[in-house]
């Protein structure tokens, strides 16, 4: 208590000790032994009140016992009801928690996961995706201050996230394996590689990737089909020695439009699981060529790098010109990229807005912003002559056209002339920038249209380093490729612009949610939050008929559609009140991804207990369990004090006893006629 509370009590104690004897011994003609019962009551209910006035803090310690937590997590996932495991694990987890030996040393907490964690107050075992590395992450996390063992139920396969059994935790884990756990043969299509687009006529290169589980030697035949007939066969041999193959042929577009394939493997004898014998894909054809040419007034690797990632696609040819030796030929191209404009690109710009060509500027420590910010091209910078280098945000916002995150954050920065990028147009930002580490709202990549003519700005050069960056991530200059394939497709194009672009993917595995989203405009192309959107699906087999409303979402329109069954579906995307909509089609192919595994992967959770400090059990194993957590001296109570602060005048019992001490003197003072 601190000295000023003291010396407030002692002055209230003084003050009723006063008080109460100046009125029964302060010139009493006769001190009768009632008045020090009557001082006394006077004493402590003057003082009481007093204290009430003064209203010190009391502090009180109450000691916590605080027991461990046992954190029960369970797959929730397919795979469990895939190797008929749903009773069994249903049953470990009613035994671990009646057991009144485990419940008094920890408190039990149940969790369920698939694709994400979360509290279990029911089990279905029919999730779609397994993430077992996020899981014990999150709960690590959840945990992080106490001491909490983890008891891991799981068949130990995963579908998605990164590799569990390399996770760093602070918890013990031991994990409880369910599911066969002897090995079958098995023959897997792990792996379908393939472009997204093609062109009429082209030839598209596929590559597949094939795994054999088992010790002896056999044989097979691999197919790739469409609409039910084989168009590529090849007999395949695998051994225990080799158990992967991957097999790359080119198929020809011949039709326009999205087309289906299935890449399959035949059955061999005595195989358990054939739903991972096959995958589907699909390709989108499109009728047409594009030419581009592209300007320069300096020499540089970005050049190289257009020019390969944008020839990956045999439908699409670059030509690179030095601006000095430009001779008015636009007419030529589809799409027109001005690499470091400056002031001798001033001919060619008229040229441009003569004709109204698409194009693609793409700037850097070279360009001439004086000159660009007086071409009225739809973008200004308020620059300063100083670079910088600028790291690259995906922004999952973009709907202009369908593009992937790649990993542009890995990537290395462009480098630009600094300042403020300003658009008198409506844009999309595809790529945001990022300095020193901030995030901000300006574009590093993005598109625009005006009067049917589409534009296109990168602001920075050193693209060649993205290439670079996207094949040491990935093997392959695929990615890469792709997003520059998207962007010179989107420009190039001289289709006019639709107030209403729906973004959908043509295939999904069965069971998947599928994702539509949407992005309407008004007349003047500027986004319209008012409208009302309803997508139509129809079974093209069954012509059963869906209909379900958009959600606004982050200034688009979204929906998410699940338990749709296997099988070809067309939609309709349509504007009410408004003569706007549009078409298109998808596909739900047969493959299972949580029914691919043909026994638990015993391996990786072995490797996970070790590392984690547990211990792997077996479903049959409970008994042990549950005797290792009991007798592992690690996981003990703990008391904890605690420290409650808690002001006087909240004790209601003490003003109670202040009326009845005064009512008490009262009494008596009636009683003996001294009122």
């Amino acid at each position: 208590m601190q000295t000023t509370s003291i010396l407030q009590l002692l002055l209230a104690l003084s003050l009723s000790v006063g008080i109460s004897y100046f009125q029964y011994f302060y010139k009493a003609k006769r001190k009768a032994k009632i008045n020090i019962l009557l001082f006394t009551l006077k004493v402590l209910s003057l003082f009481l009140l007093l204290l009430l006035l003064i209203n010190p803090k009391i502090k009180t310690t109450k000691l916590e016992n605080i027991k461990p937590t046992l954190s029960i997590l369970v797959d929730n996932s397919k795979s469990i009801s895939f190797f008929k495991e749903e009773k069994n694990t249903q049953e470990f987890i009613r035994k671990l928690n009646n057991n009144s030996n485990l419940s008094n040393k920890f408190n039990i907490e149940n969790f369920a996961f698939s694709r994400d964690l979360n509290i279990s107050d029911s089990l279905s075992f029919l999730e779609n995706e397994t993430n077992i590395y996020k899981a014990l992450t999150a709960l690590n996390k959840l945990n992080k201050n106490k001491n909490a063992p983890i008891v891991l139920l799981t068949d130990g396969n995963q579908t998605i996230g990164n590799d569990y059994e390399f996770i760093n935790s602070k918890q013990t884990i031991y994990p409880v394996v369910f599911g066969d756990t002897a090995k079958h043969k098995d023959l897997i299509v792990r792996q379908v590689n393939v472009n997204k687009y093609s062109y009429v006529k082209n030839k598209f290169p596929v590559e597949v990737l094939l795994n054999y589980e088992g010790n002896e030697t056999i044989k097979s035949k691999f197919s790739i089909f469409k609409k039910g007939k084989p168009i590529f066969s090849k007999n395949i041999q695998f051994s225990k020695e080799e158990s992967s193959q991957i097999i790359t042929t080119n198929l020809i577009a011949t039709e326009a439009g999205v087309n289906y394939y299935t890449a399959a493997i035949q059955k061999i004898k005595d195989e358990k699981n054939t739903k991972n014998n096959s995958k589907s894909f699909s390709v989108e054809v499109i009728d047409e060529q594009t030419k581009v040419l592209l300007l320069t007034s300096v020499l540089h690797p970005d050049i190289g790098a257009f020019k390969k990632a944008i020839e990956s696609n045999k439908q699409r040819s670059v030509e690179v010109v030095m601006v000095a030796n430009y001779e008015n030929q636009l007419s030529n191209y589809q799409l027109i990229i001005l690499y470091q404009p400056n002031y001798s690109f001033n001919t060619v710009l008229s040229d441009i807005k003569k004709i109204n060509s698409n194009f693609l500027v793409v700037t850097g420590a070279n360009t001439d912003w004086k000159f660009i910010n007086k071409q009225q091209l739809g973008f200004t910078k308020n620059y300063i002559d100083q670079t910088e280098n600028y790291g690259a945000v995906y922004n999952p916002s973009f709907l202009t056209f369908l593009q992937k995150d790649i990993g542009f954050n890995q990537f290395s920065p462009l480098k630009d002339i600094f300042g403020q990028i300003s658009f008198s147009k409506e844009h999309q930002n595809l790529v945001l920038q990022n300095i020193n580490g901030l995030e901000t709202q300006q574009p590093l990549v993005a598109v625009f249209e005006e009067n049917n003519q589409k534009k296109g700005v990168i602001f920075g050069e050193g693209i060649w380093k993205w290439r670079a960056s996207s094949y040491l991530n990935t093997n392959s200059f695929q990615d890469f490729d792709q997003f520059t394939g998207n962007l010179v497709q989107y420009i190039s194009t001289k289709k006019k612009r639709n107030r209403l672009e729906v973004n959908a993917e043509n295939q999904y595995p069965a069971n998947a949610v599928i994702h539509f989203a949407a992005f309407y405009t008004d007349k003047n192309y500027q986004f319209d939050a008012r409208a009302s959107l309803e997508v139509t699906i129809t079974n093209k087999k069954t012509q059963k008929v869906t209909k379900l409303p958009f959600s606004l979402i982050n200034n688009a329109y979204q929906i998410a559609i699940e338990n749709l069954s296997s099988g070809e579906y067309s939609f309709k995307v349509d504007v009410l009140g408004q003569n706007s909509r549009k078409y298109g089609s998808f596909k739900i192919s047969d493959y299972q991804v949580e029914e691919q595994f043909t026994h638990s992967n015993t391996d990786k959770l072995t490797k996970l207990a070790l590392r984690a400090g547990g211990k792997l059990f077996y479903k049959n194993e409970i008994e042990s369990l549950i005797k290792n957590l009991l007798e592992d001296k690690a996981y003990y109570t703990v008391q904890k004090p605690t420290v409650k602060e808690q002001d006087l005048i909240d004790w209601k019992w003490v003003l109670l006893c202040i009326v009845s001490l005064f009512s008490v003197e009262w009494f008596i003072r009636k009683y003996y006629g001294k009122i």
